[in-house]
């Protein structure tokens, strides 16, 4: 293990987590409000950072284990020191909540602990939001894209970080990759922010509701979410960019360059696509005696099935009150998810395609002994590596939640509760069913069910295996 190069690594990490923290400061500045929350905290993350930082390792080399260890630790400390200005600020005075915020907000989940949004300060809930839009791409990419050469092989930060059973680089050098990928996010992310100005919201909720939605994180400044605009304009430019930035970057790149045709053949675009639809009809059938007008039923629908296929988590209906038919289809949503490459979270479309067709080989292969089969996606054929590691995730996923439902079930607030609960930190979308649904919140959980679900949401934006990787003794050996 390099410990050096990984304690370099976290101090780069943690000296850009303070300059993003100038932002919010400006936004204080603006609206007159106090600037010694985020001074100190900048002050506290350029301290401990130099110290790390100036100690340069004379071996830069790195592997996986120590990318997968990097980046566990890095999303820790940064949601750790992160936390710091609400609590310095008395936003959020207890220091575990003010965590599990942040924590939220970094991992694009948007569940929260507040009762009282919109008495925040300006600058407070602009950092609150701009957590969202630095977690949604990853802060490791970013430092892959700003700094020339990080040294050693870069590829394991970026496995690590990015969402997806499979993960590669669009051009040959990895900074290349990450600007590529940051690049089409700054865009997609200005572009909304400009139909937002269009649709008529003031440039601070054009700018802060665009951060939640490219992050797919759905951290709202209204105590309603988006139904409080009562704007359907905005609703409907919303929902489309939930979609949009729940599809895999790649393919953006691939529009970038031409190559159309392998966009619209891409299997889990489409198999994205077509849930989205049936989801949107089916939905939209069962809960049309709810609403006066259909026009008013389906913006509501499509809204809130993009909110939750792309983990977003905004809503403009307390879809708690739905028919049970499209609460269960809420939570199925909830566990598959977006594309791979995205910002989402969830399983991943491509990993339910690769279970699915890895199931239906395995039945045919132990009908037919002697026939061979093979799992293919977009035409080409997955190694056993790639359908094992699918199958490995799908193992943990299940064993996390049922051990975290068990865990937090001591809280007494039911199995509904509990289960979405923890389905919607580990997929991190943010609203869950019942206590937790739209029109509630996590507050009333314990500080140790926080601290467990904070756990949650770290473990599903980093799908899963870093966060084992970091806790267990096998990767500390030295051989």
């Amino acid at each position: 293990m390099n410990y050096k190069m990984i304690g370099y690594l976290l101090g780069v990490i943690l000296l850009i987590e303070a300059a993003l923290l100038l932002f919010p400061l400006i936004v204080a500045l603006c609206y007159g409000e106090s600037t010694l929350p985020y001074l100190i905290t900048i002050a506290v993350l350029t301290v401990f950072s130099l110290f790390l930082v100036l100690l340069k390792p004379k071996n830069r080399q790195i592997y996986a284990r120590e990318g997968f260890v990097t980046v566990a630790i890095s999303w820790i400390l940064m949601s750790a020191f992160g936390a710091l200005p609400f609590v310095i600020s008395g936003a959020i005075p207890s220091y575990i909540n003010a965590f599990f915020e942040t924590v939220s907000g970094f991992t694009t989940t948007g569940a929260s602990i507040l009762t009282e949004i919109e008495g925040m300060e300006y600058g407070m809930l602009f950092w609150r939001s701009f957590t969202h839009w630095i977690g949604g791409m990853g802060v490791l990419v970013f430092m892959l894209a700003i700094i020339p050469s990080m040294g050693g092989q870069t590829i394991h930060l970026m496995r690590a970080e990015v969402p997806g059973p499979t993960k590669g680089k669009l051009v040959p050098k990895m900074r290349h990759t990450a600007l590529i990928l940051y690049g089409i996010y700054f865009f997609l992310t200005l572009l909304q922010i400009i139909l937002l100005l269009i649709c008529g919201l003031s440039f601070y909720d054009s700018v802060v509701n665009a951060l939640a939605t490219a992050g797919t994180g759905g951290f709202s400044v209204l105590n309603d979410s988006i139904a409080g605009y009562a704007n359907p304009a905005a609703e409907w430019v919303i929902a489309v960019f939930m979609l949009l930035f729940g599809v895999n970057f790649n393919l953006y790149f691939f529009i970038l360059l031409g190559k159309i045709r392998e966009v619209f053949c891409n299997e889990e675009l489409r198999a994205y696509i077509g849930l989205f639809a049936f989801s949107v009809v089916a939905i939209t059938i069962n809960t049309s005696h709810l609403f006066e007008r259909i026009s008013d039923c389906v913006r509501a629908v499509f809204f809130q099935v993009a909110s939750i296929m792309s983990t977003t988590g905004f809503s403009t209906v307390d879809f708690n009150q739905w028919p049970g038919f499209s609460k269960t289809m809420i939570v199925l949503l909830m566990i598959v998810g977006a594309c791979a490459g995205s910002t989402a979270g969830g399983l991943k479309v491509a990993r339910v395609l690769i279970l699915i067709k890895s199931g239906f080989s395995e039945i045919k292969q132990v009908a037919r002994p002697r026939s061979v089969n093979v799992v293919r996606l977009d035409g080409e054929v997955l190694s056993a590596e790639t359908v094992k590691k699918a199958n490995i995730h799908l193992f943990f996923y299940v064993l996390l939640i049922c051990v975290s439902v068990l865990a937090i079930s001591f809280d007494g607030f039911g199995l509904e509760t509990d289960l979405t609960a923890v389905l919607s930190c580990i997929n991190n979308i943010g609203p869950g069913l019942a206590f937790v649904g739209p029109m509630g919140n996590f507050a009333g959980y314990s500080a140790i069910s926080k601290i467990i679900l904070s756990f949650n949401m770290l473990f599903g934006r980093l799908e899963i295996m870093p966060m084992l990787i970091l806790f267990s003794p096998f990767a500390w050996k030295r051989h």
